[in-house]
């Protein structure tokens, strides 16, 4: 099968970010598959059109179009709308027997449904945020024309799918709430590469070594995006309590974005900045398995709305990966997943006292500690592999071209009816 994989933001594992797209398509193209991604060259390059690479077997397309979390909102929507042209254009020049198309943004359908009507194959769309209901509830969607023509594409998107991957049982939900049929929707969340974060615990210790401030002491790590809908804030919070409870842990917090200065200045004036707390730049994907296998406790971070719930964050995943307890501070389905699988502590709903007691009492608790982490492993393996959940996408995708008599949803019932 020759699959075009739209993704506005793909990364391979040097790049930092998520690598989801990556590491699917490498597993699609693994059982025989010809896979071409479009996508865009955030960076600044010399390039300035369209250029290839070959990436563990990607036929990988980009475009250059400079992008990041840090400008404003209509220079977005102008990257948005310049990369689903030039994409529309590109897709419509290769060949394909299926078009799969993954959010975010919404708008990587509109070169998604043009190519599959021009090439006259049948599209799959992958839900990875509850679009546009979030940025509406984040106030960066408060236009009214703008909010409607946001939910047309939606509906657009979805009448023009033969089948939808959601992130999460409360995307398929989303999904489902707009009138797109349940038996064609399949829950695949984001997932575990258990074999990239199984790494030489050497590692782990040469990373504490390397750090005077660190070296055997409890660490709490952060990684991600320094984003307004993340409150990476909420660690300098903490950190702050813990400063007076326990000033042996420590709190590390590695990415970038739009609040990270922002973040930076409060942690100086809570005067926990280089004492109990500690920020680092953004670093590859490949890095990130060392920074979570040294960590004693790793963490989930979003601002408490309803709309963010569904999520399905990399960082939660890759915790378990690393076989590392997590804490979440948010609400929807991870916290059943954490409380029923005793695999870290849950701050929703909790006062930055309590979570701050909750976490001392943890880091001084080295029988609870393995547990976690056991557990956090055994969930990793058992229902997150991203080997499992990459089978199930290909399952999904060819029982699009009516290689299988089951619907999409079969799929994955075993684990989301």
């Amino acid at each position: 099968m020759r699959i075009l994989y739209f993704h506005q933001y793909f990364n391979t594992p040097d790049m930092s970010g998520g690598t989801r797209s990556y590491e699917m398509a490498r597993r699609l193209v693994a059982v025989g598959h010809e896979v071409h991604i479009i996508t865009s060259w955030l960076k600044e390059t010399n390039e300035k059109t369209w250029f290839t690479t070959i990436e563990a077997g990607i036929q990988v397309h980009w475009f250059p179009n400079f992008y990041n979390n840090k400008m404003s909102y209509s220079d977005r929507i102008k990257a948005f709308l310049r990369f689903a042209y030039h994409a529309t254009k590109k897709g419509k020049s290769l060949k394909a027997d299926l078009v799969f198309a993954t959010s975010t943004p919404l708008t990587i359908a509109i070169p998604a449904i043009f190519t599959a009507r021009s090439l006259k194959v049948p599209m799959v769309f992958e839900v990875r945020d509850l679009w546009p209901e979030l940025p509406i509830a984040m106030g960066a969607l408060n236009n009214r024309v703008a909010q409607k023509l946001a939910y047309q594409l939606e509906d657009w998107a979805y009448k023009n799918s033969y089948a939808v991957v959601a992130l999460s049982p409360g995307m398929k939900e989303g999904v489902v709430k707009t009138g797109f049929p349940r038996q064609r929707v399949a829950v695949i969340p984001n997932s575990s590469d258990n074999e990239l974060f199984t790494i030489d615990a050497e590692e782990a210790h040469k990373f504490r070594e390397k750090y005077d401030w660190l070296q055997n002491r409890p660490l709490i790590v952060y990684t991600g995006t320094f984003g307004h809908i993340n409150g990476v804030g909420y660690l300098v919070e903490l950190a702050e309590k813990l400063k007076k409870l326990n000033p042996e842990i420590r709190i590390l917090l590695v990415g970038d974005g739009v609040e990270f200065e922002k973040v930076k200045l409060l942690a100086k004036e809570k005067a926990v900045l280089n004492i109990n707390l500690f920020m680092m730049k953004q670093i590859p994907k490949k890095q990130i398995p060392v920074v979570l296998n040294a960590a004693t406790l790793c963490t989930a971070l979003f601002i408490d709305k309803p709309e963010m719930r569904a999520n399905s964050a990399n960082k939660f995943f890759d915790a378990l990966a690393a076989s590392t307890p997590i804490l979440i501070n948010y609400g929807g389905w991870m916290v059943d997943l954490v409380e029923k699988n005793k695999c870290g502590l849950v701050a929703w709903n909790k006062s930055i006292d309590q979570v701050a007691n909750e976490v001392v009492l943890l880091m001084a608790d080295e029988t609870r500690l393995n547990e976690y982490a056991l557990n956090a492993k055994k969930l990793a393996m058992t229902q997150f592999s991203r080997d499992q959940l990459a089978d199930q996408l290909n399952q999904v995708l060819q029982l699009t071209l009516g290689q299988s008599s089951l619907q999409p949803e079969d799929v994955t019932r075993d684990y989301y009816a």
